[in-house]
């Protein structure tokens, strides 16, 4: 089982409709067809990265509602200031505790009714 599983089947143990998809690409096109609540993906992807699926995405206007929370195993801030530059809500630094990245969603949740 791979890290996308794992955090998809602790995510559905926790309750959450989790899907997953292989890469980028695939990632933005199950996020213009599904509209997910929330997106978690990784900066460090096959095909398109993180940073330019948050871009696509919140340049999307299909898609661009849709908190994304990016997470890498690279903490320098440069590249988080970049991802959140281009979209991205969160940036978490790996490895994080699977309650931190639950922690996250849950407040993105939050925010997102209190906009509606």
């Amino acid at each position: 089982m791979d890290t996308r599983e794992l955090y998809a089947t602790y995510f559905r143990h926790r309750g959450f409709d989790a899907i997953t998809a292989a890469d980028g690409d695939e990632g933005i096109a199950l996020a213009t067809q599904r509209k997910p609540a929330v997106i978690v993906m990784d900066l460090a992807m096959p095909g398109i990265n993180g940073i330019s699926a948050a871009h696509h995405l919140k340049h999307d206007p299909r898609t661009r509602r849709i908190p994304i929370i990016l997470l890498t195993g690279h903490g320098h801030r440069a590249i988080q200031f970049g991802a959140l530059e281009m979209g991205a809500d969160v940036f978490l630094t790996k490895p994080c505790l699977p309650e931190d990245r639950e922690a996250q969603v849950r407040r993105l949740l939050t925010q997102r009714r209190q906009k509606t």
